[in-house]
């Protein structure tokens, strides 16, 4: 990956959260990188670390119980970890945006939708006109299919998927280099969903901005994504191209996911789920963090963390099998 395409690049990254009941391993040892204007899908299971990680890049974990204990976030050569919270304030909503997962709980709602995407504008082009701002904050609307004759109207008279419409307006209305999208359309219907990940698509490429798409649904990853990597109890298990996850599964983890979907060319009686749950983040095993769920897991996996093996150029796998695939390739 050339340094000059690269935009952000996380090292190494551990966040806890220090509570009552124990000390909660949402991500260890984090690594990951993304190139500018490429989306990103970010795949796991409720509880495996996705929100965790989009929250960490922004700086927003809530502390206390949040502490990110180690690891570096390097965005356009800035480590955003050393940064101050004002340096940190003119890159939110600026550089890097975010879709959060509820639109109904992410609008304030005794402000107009035009007011809440114009204080966005005002928030980070201080140099602007009040007509200007209004202006952007108006075309902001039209882009993302809302009628401006709209703007003064507040959130409660929109339908959820108009909502999450404002809330993609206001996320790209400073043109980011970078969007987190945390799973954008889980609240709404499926055909709404399809609309709303099209429009995201169209704006991305329009502005050429780069994506983390988070979400558990492989068929949107399937359809939006460049590059996927699947999360599993904190730890990125296997990273690579769609062509490398969907066509060239390597991790246990991986395969059971895929071999969870339904198919339209086979026939079968019933899927096959992944046996067992994710282990208690408070309590994680030694070795493998997937070992107890795993038909393949070997008591060296018990015992020890697999490193990250190199299955391709483009394809990264943290499981032993991955390493024997290596030899024997």
């Amino acid at each position: 990956m050339s340094k000059t395409e690269e935009l952000i690049r996380i090292e190494d990254l551990t966040v806890h959260y220090e509570t009552d009941d124990g000390i909660v391993n949402a991500l260890n040892d984090v690594s990951l990188s993304m190139l500018k204007g490429e989306t990103l899908g970010l795949v796991g299971e409720t509880g495996a670390g996705k929100t965790t990680l989009a929250r960490s890049i922004l700086r927003l974990i809530p502390s206390p119980p949040g502490v990110i204990k180690s690891g570096k976030i390097f965005f356009e050569d800035k480590d955003l970890l050393s940064l101050s919270e004002n340096q940190m304030r003119a890159i939110r909503g600026n550089s890097i945006s975010m879709i959060f997962q509820d639109p109904m709980t992410s609008l304030n709602p005794v402000m107009s939708v035009g007011d809440q995407i114009m204080e966005v504008v005002e928030a980070h082009n201080k140099n602007l006109s009040k007509e200007e701002m209004e202006k952007q904050a108006l075309s902001m609307l039209e882009m993302v299919g809302i009628p401006s004759s709209r703007s003064h109207e507040y959130p409660h008279q929109f339908s959820g998927g108009m909502k999450q419409r404002v809330i993609i307006a206001i996320a790209l209305a400073c043109n980011p280099t970078l969007l987190i999208a945390d799973e954008p359309t889980t609240a709404l219907d499926v055909t709404i969903q399809a609309q709303v990940l099209d429009m995201i698509t169209a704006l991305k490429n329009r502005l050429n901005t780069a994506m983390l798409l988070i979400t558990h649904d492989l068929g949107v990853v399937a359809q939006n994504c460049d590059r996927v990597a699947i999360i599993y109890a904190g730890q990125v298990i296997e990273l690579g191209t769609l062509q490398d996850i969907f066509k060239r599964p390597t991790h246990p983890y991986t395969k059971g996911l895929l071999g969870s979907i339904p198919s339209l060319t086979k026939e079968v009686k019933r899927l096959s789920p992944i046996k067992g749950m994710m282990p208690d983040p408070t309590d994680l095993p030694a070795g493998c963090k997937f070992a107890p769920r795993c038909q393949f897991a070997t008591e060296v996996c018990k015992q020890a963390v697999p490193p990250s093996y190199q299955v391709s150029a483009t394809h990264q796998v943290r499981c032993i099998l991955a390493n024997v695939e290596v030899q024997n390739g």
